[in-house]
C-alpha cells in the first residue's frame, strides 16, 4: 500500500487560499489532447481518467498550479460507465469533470449538454482518430488499423458499446473494442476542449438540437402527466438496449375505453406498428408470442403511460435480436384490469 501524504490544516489552508473557483483556463491544442487520451486510456486507468488527464495535464503544462496539484487518478472510478456499471460513458464524464473546473454551473451545464449531446450524433471513432492510429500519430501503437464507425445514439457505456459491437461485427472483450473506446476517449477529450477554446473566444455555437422524440417522451412522463422524470434523454436511450424495449410515441388523445388495435400493416415484412389506447393512467405490458404460447419480444415492460393513444413498432426480431422466421404471432396487451390479444401475419 502507497504512503499517503497528510498535509498539516495551516498547509492546507495556505494552499486552498491561493486559488479559488473557477480555475484559469487558456486556449488548448485539441489535437495534443487527443493524443494525450487516446494513450492515456491505455496505462489502464480507463476512459474517465483518459479524458480528465489529458485536459488537465494539457492545462498543467500551459498554465501549472493549480492543476499541477489535481490528483487526475480521482477519476479512475469512471471506467466502463462508473466501476463497470455501464451507465454515463467515462469518457465524457472525465471531460465534464474537467469543464467544470474552469466555468461556472451556468456554463458548465450549457457546454455539458453540448458535449453530451454532440457525443450521441457523432460516428466513433472519428475520422481523425482513425488517421492518427494508420499514420501512428499516437505514442501507444498496439493497435494500427482503421476501425469501424457507428452512431450510439445515447451517452450511455453499455449502450455505446454494445451498438459498436454490433455494427462492427468485433467481441467486446477484443483489442479492437478497447482501442476503439481510446481513441474515442481521445476525440471526446479533443472536443471538449475545443468547446473550452470556444467559448473563451466568445464563438461557441452548440452543434447539438435535440430530436423532436425526447418532447414526445416528456409529453408524457414530464410535468404535464406524470411528473416522474426530467431528463433530456428519449426513451430508448433511457429505457437500455433499444432492441428490447419497443419506443412507444404518443400520437393522439385519450380514447373511451382501453384498445388494442389490430396491427398495421397486417400481413408485414419486416416490421409492423402496433396502437393501444389508454382512457387513463395505467401500468401498460405489451409483448408478443408465437403460436406456441412462448414469448419472443417484450416491447413494453411495465411502462405507466397517461390517457393517450400510443404506437409502438415490432422490427420483427426476438429479445436477442435475431430476425424470426415468418408466420403466426400475437400481440399481447396488459394494462391493469385489461388485457387483449391480436393476431398478426409475418411474411417471408
Amino acid at each position: 500500500m502507497g504512503a499517503i501524504n497528510v498535509l498539516s490544516n495551516d498547509t492546507i489552508r495556505a494552499k486552498s487560499s491561493l486559488y479559488t473557483w473557477p480555475y484559469p483556463y487558456q486556449t488548448l491544442d485539441p489535437e495534443k489532447v487527443r493524443i494525450l487520451g487516446h494513450d492515456s486510456y491505455w496505462t489502464g486507468k480507463g476512459c474517465a481518467y483518459g479524458a480528465f488527464h489529458a485536459i488537465i495535464q494539457a492545462l498543467r503544462d500551459e498554465i501549472g498550479d493549480p492543476y499541477n496539484s489535481i490528483p487526475t487518478e480521482m477519476m479512475i472510478y469512471g471506467a466502463g460507465g462508473g466501476a463497470e456499471w455501464g451507465t454515463l460513458c467515462g469518457a465524457p464524464n472525465g471531460a465534464a469533470a474537467a469543464i467544470s473546473l474552469v466555468h461556472d454551473k451556468t456554463t458548465t451545464m450549457e457546454l455539458v449538454h453540448e458535449l453530451l449531446g454532440w457525443y450521441t450524433i457523432t460516428n466513433f471513432p472519428t475520422d481523425i482518430s482513425n488517421d492518427y492510429a494508420v499514420n501512428h500519430v499516437f505514442n501507444d501503437q498496439r493497435y494500427d488499423q482503421v476501425l469501424p464507425q457507428n452512431i450510439s445514439g445515447s451517452p450511455l457505456c453499455h449502450t455505446s458499446v454494445t451498438e459498436w459491437v454490433k455494427a462492427s461485427g468485433f467481441n467486446a472483450t477484443s483489442i479492437e473494442r478497447k482501442e476503439r473506446c481510446a481513441r474515442l476517449t481521445g476525440d471526446v477529450a479533443a472536443y471538449a476542449v475545443k468547446i473550452l477554446n470556444d467559448k473563451l473566444a466568445g464563438t461557441f455555437t452548440p452543434v447539438y438540437v435535440p430530436p423532436e422524440s425526447i418532447g414526445q417522451c416528456m409529453s408524457c412522463h414530464g410535468p404535464t402527466v406524470l411528473n416522474n422524470v426530467n431528463s433530456k434523454m428519449e426513451c430508448k436511450q433511457c429505457h437500455g438496449n433499444p432492441h428490447s424495449t419497443g419506443v412507444v410515441e404518443m400520437i393522439g388523445t385519450a380514447g373511451m375505453t382501453y384498445e388494442l388495435e389490430q396491427n398495421y400493416p397486417n400481413p408485414f415484412n419486416p416490421s409492423t406498428k402496433i396502437q393501444f389506447k389508454l382512457p387513463a393512467q395505467e401500468n401498460v405490458n405489451i409483448s408478443i408470442f408465437d403460436v406456441h404460447g412462448r414469448e419472443v419480444r417484450t416491447l413494453v415492460t411495465s411502462q405507466t403511460y397517461g390517457p393517450g393513444t400510443y404506437s409502438v413498432e415490432w422490427d420483427g426480431r426476438d429479445n436477442n435480436d435475431k430476425r424470426v422466421a415468418s408466420g403466426i404471432y400475437f400481440s399481447r396487451m396488459q394494462a391493469g384490469k385489461f388485457s387483449a390479444v391480436k393476431k398478426m401475419s409475418m411474411l417471408k
